[in-house]
C-alpha cells in the first residue's frame, strides 16, 4: 500500500477519500492546496505527532465517537472506528475527506473515477450525516459543525 495514492473507502460516517498526500487529495477534490485536511488516526498514541489536546478535554477526546477536533495549533484529527480503522492502521494515519468534488454532493461514479484504488465492501458506499467538528481552545470548545 502506497501513501501517495488516493483510496476510496467507506468510512464510519460517509464515503471518503484517504491518502497520505494532501496535494493529491486537493487535486482530486478540486480545492485549494493550502486548505488543510483532517487526519484520520486509528490510535490515540498517534496524536502526539499532531499536537496536544488541552487538559480539560482529554477525557472527552478519549471517549468520543464520531467527532472531529481542531486543536489550538490548527491541526485537526478524528479517531476512526469499525472496518475503516483497520485500513487506517496499515498507514498509521491518513488525510481524510469526503468523496465528492469540493462543495458538491456525493456521486459514486465520480468518486470511483477520481480515486486510484477503490476499497469496497459488500455493503457498498453510502453518504450519511457528517460528524461533529469541535474547535478546542485552551479552556473552552466551540462547535464548528
Amino acid at each position: 500500500m502506497r501513501g501517495d495514492l488516493v483510496y476510496l473507502v467507506q468510512t464510519d460516517t460517509t464515503a471518503g477519500f484517504l491518502s497520505q498526500s494532501a496535494r493529491r487529495l486537493a487535486q482530486v477534490k478540486g480545492r485549494p492546496e493550502n486548505k488543510p485536511f483532517l487526519k484520520a488516526i486509528a490510535r490515540l498514541s498517534s496524536l502526539s505527532a499532531i499536537g496536544r489536546v488541552p487538559a480539560p478535554f482529554r477525557r472527552e477526546v478519549r471517549r468520543s465517537r464520531q467527532c472531529s477536533y481542531i486543536l489550538p495549533n490548527g491541526a485537526s484529527f478524528r479517531r476512526v472506528e469499525g472496518k475503516h480503522r483497520r485500513f487506517v492502521e496499515k498507514f498509521g494515519w491518513c488525510y481524510s475527506t469526503s468523496a465528492n468534488r469540493h462543495g458538491e454532493p456525493f456521486d459514486e461514479g465520480y468518486a470511483k473515477k477520481a480515486c486510484d484504488v477503490v476499497v469496497e465492501s459488500k455493503e457498498g458506499f453510502r453518504s450519511a450525516k457528517a460528524s461533529a467538528i469541535w474547535h478546542l481552545r485552551k479552556t473552552k470548545k466551540v462547535k464548528i459543525r
